[in-house]
């Protein structure tokens, strides 16, 4: 079996390894790219995203109802309009 001080020996180079490459610029600029892409694309918030969904389904049930009504005034006769 490894022993713990083997693996602890390679986990430190191998982060040193990581630190003195690319990656360590690219781990610390990838959240400000992030950001600035996510921003250009006009993206909403899960908060607004539900509460238009809530108005959309209240108007959408409101369209229904107001249909029912319309079916109901064009099936009377004409006399009783």
């Amino acid at each position: 079996m490894l022993d713990n001080k083997f693996i602890d020996d390679i986990s430190h180079r191998i982060s040193g390894l990581i630190a003195e490459s690319p990656l360590a610029d690219l781990e610390q600029n990838l959240k400000p790219l992030l950001q600035s892409a996510f921003a250009r694309l006009d993206l909403v918030t899960r908060e607004e995203f539900d509460v238009q969904t809530q108005v959309l389904q209240r108007t959408r049930e409101q369209l229904t109802q107001l249909e029912a009504r319309l079916a109901a005034l064009e099936a009377l006769p004409p006399d009783q309009e």
